[in-house]
C-alpha cells in the first residue's frame, strides 16, 4: 500500500498562519521547500511559498495545490532560509504569511499563461447552468483568463479541470522597415524609411522620427503605406547596476575569526578597507557573501566600496534593492538562483536572495533604526540575519562607527575612533564658554540668549561666510515650529485626532500634525481668549533657516526634510552655503567644503522616555563626526546637558566601545536587551475606558500564567494618550528567554478586547 503524499504548508503574502494544501494532483516527491506554488484562495489561485510538511489531517479532505511554479532542485528561496524564518516568527510570535510579505520582494507576482480544459470525458455544463449561462472549458486547451474565476475554482475542486501555466515571455515592439508597400511615398517619406532601413528596431514612431529628423505624421504615413511594420521580439534582459571599478585589498584580513564578530571605529572608507580581505576571501573559495544596509545612501556607498571585489573572484556583483524595477529585481534573483552572483549587497529585501553556499553576512550599522521595519511584521533585521546566519552556518559581521550595545561584547577589530573637533555651547552654564566666547548672561530674552543660533554658532557661520566655505545645521524637528501659543491663556491649538500639538509650517501657513497627517489652518484669534496674536516656540528647519539667512544675508541656504528638499547640486559640487536639516541629511553625502557641523539643540535626542535614547545621541554624535570622509569639521553641538556622558565620551576621543560598554552594564543592572528579550504589546480602542479595561485584561491574562512582576511593566497609556483616535496603552515585557516570552505572548492571544498589537525587539519603548 503506497503511502499518502506528503501535505504541503505554503504561506502566502497575507498577515495570516501558513495553510496546508494537497500536492497537486500527480505530484510525486519530496516536499519542495523554498518553491512557489499556486494554490486557490477565495476562488483564484494566487502564488505562495512551500515552507514544509505539514501533519496529514486523516479523513479531511485538502484543497490541491493548482500547480508547483519551481522545480524543486532549484527552489525559489533557499530552504535553510525558509528554517530560519520559520523559526524566526515563531519567537516573534508573528503570522508567517505577514512576515514573508515583507522580506520576499520578487515573486508573488509572475506573468504566466493560464489554459485550462475539462478532464477527459467530464461535462462541466451544469456548472454552468448552476450559477449563470456562462462558457465553460471543453476538452481543449483555452485560455483560462474567458472564464470566470468562481466557475474555474468550482469545477477544480471538483477535481475535473485540467490546468497548464507556463510563464509568459516579456515582450516589445520595434519598428522595422519592410520596402513592400505599394503606394507611392513622398520624398520624406521616402527619406524616413530609407533611414529606417538603415537603422532597423526602432523602440517607437518618436524614435524613428527624431532619428530620421522629419515628423511622426511622416513615419506614420510609411507604417500605414506599408514600407514599414511593428514586430514583436523578446524583450532584452533589463540592465542592472554596473559595479564598481575592479580592485584588489592589499591590506591583510585582521577581522576576527568568529560566529559573529564586529568592525568599529575609523570611517566608512576604512571599515570597507578592513572587510575585503575576508569578502575576497570567501568569494575566492567559492562562498557567498550578503551586505545588508539600512538605507539608501548608506546602500550606495558599500556598492562603491565592495562590488568591485568581484573581478578577482571570478563571479558577479549584485544591486538587490527596492529602488530597481520589478523586471530587474527577477532578472537579479535569477542570476543568484543561478549562482551567477555570489556577492549581493542590499537593504532588508536582500535577506532572503537565494544564495548559494552562503557564507557570511555582514550588517552595517547595526544599531540603525531604519532597520525596524515601520509596519507590517516590525521586523528588527538584524536579529533575522542572525537567525538566517546561523541557519546557512554562515558567520556574521557588523560594520558601523559605533557598536550596537548588543554586539559590543562581540570579538572586534576596533579602528581608530574618527578625529574630532568638538565645541559645546552648554546653555545651563553661560558664563563658562572656552575657545570661542561667551554666551550672555542668565536673564536675558529668548533672543539675546543665542538661541536657536547662540553666539557661538553665529560667530562661526560668519566665518563660513566670509571664507565661502559649507555648513550643515542639524535641526531637531521639521516645520517652522514645535506648537503655537497664546500668549495671554497660554491655550495650545491640538489636533483634533492626536493628542498632540499641530506643529506649525510658515512656508504653507498652516498647521499640522505629524502623528496622522491632520492639516488645518492657523486660527484667527485663540479660541480660549479671542486673542489675535500666537507665539511660536520651538523651533524647527524653517524657523532654523530663516534665521541663518538673517544672519547671513545673500548666502546660499538650503532646507533638507521630510517636508522640503532642496537641490542640494550646487552645494555638492563645492559652491558655499548652509543646509539645515533634520537627521536626513545624513543620508546625502557629506558636502565636500564642509567645515562646520552644528547640533541646534541635542536634548531632542536624549528627552525622550527610552533607555536606548543615550545610545542613539552618542551613535549621532560619532556618525556626524565621520560624515566626511577626509576632514574632520568642527562639529558645535548647543545643549542644556553639556556633562553628558555619551558627548564626553566623543569630545575627550574615548574607543568608540567604551560608552556601549557602560551601557551594557547599565542594561544588565536594569534588566533590558541584550540581558532579556523585550516585547511591547498595544492595547487601543476608541473608547479610553475600553482600551484601559482591555490592557488591565491582558495584564491579567500574563499574571495569570504566572508573570512575575518584574516580566511585565504596566499598563499605562502610551506618552500619546490619543493617536488618530485611539487610545493606547503599552504593557512591556521582559523575558529571560525567547522561550519564556513565548509563553508570555501565547497568553496574550488569549485576550479578545481592543486592538492588540505584539511588537518583539521594538525600538522605541517609551
Amino acid at each position: 500500500m503506497s503511502a499518502a503524499p506528503a501535505v504541503w504548508k505554503v504561506a502566502l503574502p497575507r498577515p495570516i498562519p501558513a495553510y496546508d494544501f494537497a500536492p497537486p494532483h500527480g505530484h510525486a516527491g519530496p516536499v519542495p521547500v523554498g518553491g512557489r506554488a499556486l494554490v486557490p484562495w477565495h476562488g483564484e489561485p494566487v502564488v505562495g511559498l512551500v515552507v514544509g510538511a505539514a501533519e496529514a489531517r486523516g479523513a479531511h479532505r485538502l484543497r490541491e495545490a493548482v500547480a508547483l511554479l519551481d522545480p524543486p532542485e532549484c527552489p525559489w528561496v533557499h530552504p535553510a532560509t525558509v528554517q530560519a524564518l520559520a523559526q524566526w516568527v515563531t519567537d516573534a510570535h508573528l503570522p508567517l504569511g505577514l512576515v514573508w510579505s515583507d522580506l520576499l520582494g520578487v515573486g508573488w507576482e509572475p506573468s504566466l499563461t493560464h489554459r485550462v480544459r475539462a478532464v477527459a470525458g467530464a461535462d462541466l455544463t451544469a456548472f454552468a447552468e448552476n450559477a449563470a449561462p456562462q462558457p465553460v472549458p471543453g476538452p481543449e486547451w483555452s485560455d483560462g483568463a474567458a472564464y470566470l474565476p468562481a466557475l474555474l475554482d468550482a469545477v477544480r475542486e471538483q477535481g475535473l479541470l485540467e490546468e497548464d501555466f507556463t510563464p509568459l515571455a516579456r515582450l516589445v515592439s520595434r519598428v522595422f522597415a519592410t520596402g513592400q508597400g505599394q503606394s507611392s511615398l513622398t520624398p520624406k517619406q521616402r527619406e524616413a524609411a530609407e533611414w529606417l532601413a538603415e537603422y532597423p528596431a526602432q523602440e517607437s514612431l518618436s524614435s524613428w522620427a527624431r532619428g530620421a529628423g522629419v515628423s511622426t505624421s511622416v513615419v506614420a504615413a510609411v507604417l500605414a503605406k506599408g514600407h514599414a511594420e511593428l514586430r514583436e521580439l523578446a524583450a532584452p534582459p533589463p540592465a542592472l547596476p554596473d559595479p564598481a571599478s575592479a580592485w584588489t585589498p592589499t591590506e591583510t584580513d585582521r577581522v576576527p575569526q568568529a560566529e559573529c564578530w564586529r568592525v568599529s571605529g575609523g570611517k566608512f572608507t576604512g571599515r570597507m578597507r578592513a572587510l575585503a580581505p575576508r569578502v575576497l576571501s570567501l568569494l575566492r573559495e567559492g562562498g557567498s557573501v550578503l551586505v545588508l544596509a539600512p538605507e539608501h545612501a548608506t546602500l550606495e556607498r558599500a556598492w562603491s566600496a565592495l562590488s568591485g571585489l568581484v573581478a578577482e573572484a571570478e563571479t558577479e556583483a549584485l544591486l538587490f534593492s527596492g529602488l530597481l524595477s520589478s523586471e530587474q529585481r527577477e532578472r537579479a534573483w535569477q542570476e543568484i538562483q543561478q549562482g551567477q552572483a555570489r556577492l549581493v549587497i542590499g537593504p532588508y529585501l536582500a535577506l532572503s536572495v537565494p544564495l548559494p553556499d552562503l557564507k557570511l553576512v555582514i550588517v552595517l550599522d547595526e544599531g540603525s533604526d531604519a532597520y525596524k521595519l515601520p509596519a507590517g511584521s516590525r521586523a528588527w533585521v538584524p536579529d533575522v540575519a542572525q537567525a538566517i546566519a546561523r541557519a546557512h552556518g554562515a558567520s556574521l559581521g557588523t560594520a558601523g562607527v559605533t557598536p550596537a550595545v548588543e554586539t559590543v561584547k562581540w570579538p572586534a577589530l576596533e579602528l581608530a575612533s574618527p578625529r574630532v573637533r568638538l565645541h559645546t555651547v552648554d546653555y545651563s552654564q553661560p558664563p563658562q564658554q572656552p575657545e570661542l566666547g561667551p554666551l550672555s548672561m542668565p536673564g536675558q530674552a529668548q533672543g539675546q540668549l543665542g538661541y536657536p543660533l547662540s553666539h557661538d554658532l553665529s560667530r562661526v557661520l560668519r566665518q563660513v561666510q566670509e571664507r565661502g566655505r559649507q555648513a550643515a545645521l542639524l535641526a531637531p524637528r521639521r516645520g517652522y515650529s514645535a506648537l503655537l501659543r497664546c500668549p495671554q491663556c497660554e491655550h495650545v491649538p491640538h489636533c483634533p485626532n492626536c493628542d498632540v500639538a499641530l506643529r506649525f509650517h510658515q512656508q504653507s501657513r498652516g498647521m499640522a500634525c505629524h502623528q496622522c497627517g491632520y492639516k488645518g489652518q492657523v486660527p484667527h484669534a485663540c479660541e480660549e481668549c479671542g486673542a489675535a496674536m500666537w507665539q511660536t516656540k520651538g523651533p524647527g528647519t524653517e524657523w532654523i533657516a530663516q534665521e541663518v539667512s538673517r544672519l547671513l544675508p545673500g548666502f546660499p541656504v538650503y532646507r533638507l526634510d521630510k517636508d522640503h528638499q532642496d537641490d542640494l547640486a550646487e552645494l555638492h559640487a563645492g559652491a558655499p552655503g548652509v543646509v539645515v536639516g533634520t537627521q536626513l541629511l545624513l543620508s546625502q553625502p557629506a558636502p565636500p567644503e564642509l567645515a562646520l557641523v552644528g547640533i541646534t539643540l541635542a536634548d531632542t535626542w536624549l528627552n525622550i522616555s527610552d533607555f536606548r535614547a543615550s545610545e542613539r545621541y552618542h551613535t549621532l554624535l560619532w556618525e556626524l563626526a565621520e560624515w566626511h570622509p577626509e576632514r574632520a569639521p568642527l562639529l558645535l553641538v548647543q545643549t542644556f546637558q553639556g556633562g553628558h556622558p555619551a558627548l564626553q565620551a566623543v569630545g575627550q576621543g574615548q574607543s568608540v566601545s567604551l560608552y556601549p560598554q557602560r551601557e551594557w552594564e547599565i542594561r544588565q543592572a536594569l534588566g533590558y536587551p541584550p540581558h532579556l528579550c523585550l516585547a511591547q504589546v498595544e492595547v487601543a480602542a476608541r473608547d479610553r475606558d475600553k482600551a484601559r479595561s482591555a490592557a488591565d485584561q491582558v495584564a491579567a491574562a500574563l499574571h495569570g500564567v504566572g508573570a512575575a512582576p518584574q516580566e511585565v511593566l504596566g499598563p499605562a497609556p502610551a506618552p500619546i494618550a490619543r493617536v488618530r483616535g485611539m487610545y493606547p496603552y503599552h504593557l512591556l515585557l521582559r523575558a529571560r528567554s525567547a522561550e519564556r516570552l513565548r509563553e508570555l505572548l501565547t497568553a496574550v492571544d488569549t485576550v479578545r478586547a481592543g486592538r492588540i498589537r505584539v511588537d518583539v525587539s521594538p525600538r522605541s519603548v517609551t
